[in-house]
């Protein structure tokens, strides 16, 4: 599902089916002129149902789905059909690309949504609970608590402790390459911070891009963020950082724009006119040597025959105390409308969405991401998918994006624009950093 929030991540789509142009994920600036009437619903983004007939109760269950791009849509179109064989519900699916409904999700919630919908973990989803805007899915936990994981369950909990969120499947972001490409120069994964840079003269020197790095929708550059932020400082500074919106202005966050900066002279050329796709090619192109993304994304480039050509190493050590402990692995789910039509349908639907038999159905046509339920036959993943599960597992702490650990009100209106001036101008990071505090300072202020 992307970051991607989320995450998230791959098209928009100016109406259902219809395809356009990148991702942008400038949402919450949108969504905040929408709660004060200063933009209209889409009318796709409704409680209506794109498929035939209403989301009514007995034996009816509406889905509001971010998926109207064919891929992943296929995929899910698949496991929606499973559903309704399962349960022997009838499922209509409301289809919406993902840009559309992140950009309206606040309007969405307060109208008439459909009885389940897509949606992520995280700030993201504990921001629409705390708002009243969700039922809590507690009794679905009761049925589909085994299958998870302490760290899954606590990632579905709202500030009040009750379950508002079913995870289906996240994936990790680190470092990609291309394996044939690294076994011909002989390359080998850096773990610290001097090796990195060390292999990225390397590359440049033997011609290639050293970082397929691209950063035109904005969000891509949160990633890096994140890692450089949990790396030098550590995860509980990272999350502190997101939460509350203190210490922007402070040393901590100056270090990281510091060491930001020795990264760039490696990067793409023109990398704030490029979409991650652009820098995906380049990667799959044997372009370029190295590339901060999510499996979610470049997974959909490197597909097919090409799957097992892509490597990937964690991100690396730069302050030995956190070392290499904590992974960016951005988790996507579903949740119930505060007053669904059809509950007791809603619960049954996301009792099975809450299985391995479903989550394995689903990676069956969209083997970008890994399943969040135990039980699913690892044995049929990539090789992508297979390393993935060993970097998560082998992590202290999971962060979910940027975009997800803080504010919607903060991510994308302020951070996102003020990452793209640090990279257009590095040596402003001083005056960025005190505007980001600022602006951070009034918003946790005002909304509290």
């Amino acid at each position: 599902m992307a970051q991607p929030s989320a995450a998230n991540r791959q098209s928009t789509l100016a109406a259902p089916d219809t395809i356009a142009q990148p991702f942008s994920r400038r949402s919450l600036l949108r969504g905040a002129l929408m709660a004060t009437g200063a933009l209209a619903v889409p009318s796709f983004l409704t409680g209506c149902s794109s498929s035939s007939g209403g989301s009514g109760g007995g034996k009816t269950v509406s889905i509001g789905s971010n998926a109207a791009i064919p891929e992943p849509k296929g995929a899910y179109q698949t496991l929606f059909n499973q559903v309704q064989q399962t349960t022997g519900l009838t499922v209509n699916v409301n289809w919406v690309d993902h840009n559309t409904f992140q950009q309206n999700i606040t309007t969405y919630l307060q109208g008439n949504p459909q009885d389940v919908f897509s949606w992520f973990a995280g700030e993201r989803m504990q921001f629409f609970a705390a708002q009243g805007l969700l039922s809590n899915v507690d009794d679905v936990w009761a049925k589909i608590g085994a299958n998870y994981t302490d760290a899954m369950k606590a990632q579905s909990k709202g500030a009040d402790g009750h379950y508002y969120f079913v995870p289906f499947d996240y994936y990790p972001w680190a470092v990609y390459y291309s394996k044939s490409l690294w076994a011909s120069k002989g390359y080998t994964a850096p773990t610290t911070w001097d090796d990195f840079i060390a292999l990225a003269k390397k590359m440049k020197g033997d011609g290639l891009i050293p970082m397929a790095f691209t950063d035109k929708d904005g969000w891509p550059a949160m990633g890096t963020f994140d890692y450089l932020n949990m790396r030098i400082n550590g995860y509980d500074f990272h999350i502190d950082l997101m939460r509350n919106g203190t210490k922007w202005n402070t040393p901590q966050v100056k270090a990281v724009f510091d060491q930001w900066r020795e990264l760039i002279p490696y990067y793409s050329p023109g990398f704030l006119g490029l979409t991650w796709q652009e820098g995906a090619q380049q990667l799959l192109n044997k372009q370029a040597g190295m590339m901060v993304l999510g499996l979610d994304q470049i997974g959909t480039i490197f597909t097919g025959a090409q799957a097992d050509d892509l490597g990937f190493f964690a991100f690396p050590e730069i302050n030995p105390t956190y070392g290499q402990d904590s992974v960016e692995a951005p988790i996507d789910g579903f949740m119930m409308s505060r007053s669904p039509k059809n509950k007791a349908g809603a619960q049954s639907v996301l009792e099975y969405l809450g299985t391995a038999a479903a989550q394995q159905l689903w990676l069956g046509s969209n083997p970008a991401d890994i399943a969040t339920a135990s039980g699913v036959d690892t044995t049929k993943y990539t090789a992508p998918q297979a390393a993935s599960v060993q970097l998560i597992q082998g992590a202290k702490h999971l962060s979910q994006f940027m975009d997800r650990d803080t504010r919607p009100d903060f991510a994308d209106p302020v951070m996102l624009p003020a990452i793209q001036q640090f990279l257009n101008n590095p040596d402003g990071a001083a005056g960025i950093l005190s505007n980001i505090d600022k602006q951070a300072k009034t918003i946790w202020a005002s909304n509290g």
